[in-house]
């Protein structure tokens, strides 16, 4: 077990080739705390439900410190957005929570700041945590979890003796059971961040890599003759009848999580996130693993990395690295850990009976095996809404895998193709 939690995220290194320029030194070099006018000296976006995660460590340090620090809960997928627009005006914060694939696009716009940490810190995460937070070689944040998505079930309708363990066996086993409103196996197969899962057990890729580990923009992987093959498995399911119409689209998050906490699907393919809304919802749930597919490969996913990054609008820079720091060091990532049970960056934390203990925990060490960092370059913004839209169309049956995946890729090689000027 042990091995297997140790073994988290050490997948393939991330390598980013991006570079960009930002606001001017002037506001980048601070090297003492200023409070602005509204007598704080930095501004805190923690992800929304998690600032109790660090309420302590802000204490902490605002007493070590002798300063004030205000944190305000967004949604971390929205930061990077409204510091855009916030940062330049003066109101955005100093301190923000991002996505790690959304590092690469921020340090070609500018607005992250390259934070100084010695060996010694870096060390403290796992590989590919780390390496999602630098571009050439630079480091841009620190971890402070890691996701994957798991397989939730529950345990009052369907047994662990009887719980299915493979893709093929969960889809019987809905066969049986989709009836009534009432379903087996529910997953997001019309989006990629969940698709991917399948497509890349049958051999398909975003973005392959050159031979320094760099992913290549040019290599797209997405309508090779794996993803094809993986897309017609995923057809089955909503051809089928297996899934409900309600699933597709936008709205397919908030159907999904309403059909389980209502005690009407069996199994969700969910991330942890849903940890707490789910036992909240009074689901007698138990967490697993993504189960084998097929052909026998083990289902992957993408590996996701919460990050704490610096603005370079920031007026405390300085204050604003050694929080993230301090925030993302071992004592306060295993106590941010017990409140918001998302798991840890830091490596010594992989045995900690803390974790060791936990299912959620266990699961997504286990998955993590099979998964992978998602692309963090900002050709990867070409990529979400064209293969969402084609796994929507091979969702409703509107288009066959193999049309709908290759007109995909032309999308998307022709916005990678304008955007970099080609």
């Amino acid at each position: 077990m042990k091995k297997k939690l140790t073994a988290i995220l050490l997948s393939s290194s991330l390598a980013l080739a991006l570079t960009g320029c930002g606001p001017s030194d002037e506001t980048t070099n601070e090297t003492s705390s200023k409070q602005n006018k509204n007598g704080y000296d930095l501004l805190v976006w923690e992800d929304q439900s998690k600032s109790d995660g660090i309420a302590e460590a802000i204490k902490k340090f605002e007493e070590e410190k002798n300063v004030k620090i205000k944190v305000e809960e967004k949604a971390y997928a929205d930061q990077l957005e409204d510091l855009r627009l916030d940062g330049p005006a003066g109101t955005g914060a100093d301190v923000i929570t991002i996505p790690a694939d959304q590092i690469g696009t921020a340090v070609t716009e500018g607005i992250l700041k390259e934070i100084t940490i010695d060996d010694a810190v870096k060390n403290m995460y796992t590989e590919a945590a780390i390496d999602s937070q630098m571009v050439e070689g630079k480091v841009y944040g620190l971890p402070k979890a890691v996701e994957t998505t798991v397989l939730y079930y529950n345990k009052d309708l369907v047994s662990e003796e009887e719980l299915p363990k493979t893709i093929e066996e969960w889809y019987d086993f809905s066969k049986e059971v989709t009836k009534d409103d009432n379903y087996g196996l529910l997953a997001l197969w019309d989006q990629i961040y969940y698709a991917n899962g399948i497509l890349s057990g049958y051999g398909g890729y975003v973005f392959g890599k050159d031979s320094k580990g760099a992913y290549n923009a040019k290599d797209i992987g997405l309508d090779n003759t794996g993803a094809i093959e993986g897309a017609e498995y995923i057809s089955t399911f909503y051809k089928d009848g297996l899934f409900p119409s309600g699933i597709i689209g936008e709205q397919g998050i908030n159907v999904l999580d309403s059909l389980f906490t209502e005690g009407k699907a069996a199994a969700v393919i969910s991330g942890p996130w849903n940890l707490e809304p789910y036992a909240e919802a009074g689901i007698n749930y138990g967490v697993m693993e993504l189960p084998l597919l097929a052909n026998g490969e083990h289902m992957g996913s993408f590996i996701g990395v919460k990050s704490y990054n610096v603005s370079t609008y920031s007026k405390n820079a300085e204050l604003a690295e050694e929080l993230v720091e301090f925030l993302a060091n071992e004592e306060n990532s295993k106590a941010r850990y017990e409140i918001t049970k998302e798991v840890p960056a830091v490596k010594a934390l992989a045995e900690d009976p803390a974790v060791t203990e936990s299912e959620s925990a266990t699961a997504v060490a286990n998955q993590s095996q099979y998964s992978q960092l998602t692309p963090g370059i900002t050709a990867m913004d070409a990529v979400w809404q064209p293969i969402d839209s084609a796994l929507q169309t091979i969702a409703t049956g509107k288009a066959n895998p193999k049309d709908a995946l290759s007109t995909a890729v032309e999308t998307i090689e022709g916005t990678i193709a304008a955007n970099s000027g080609n």
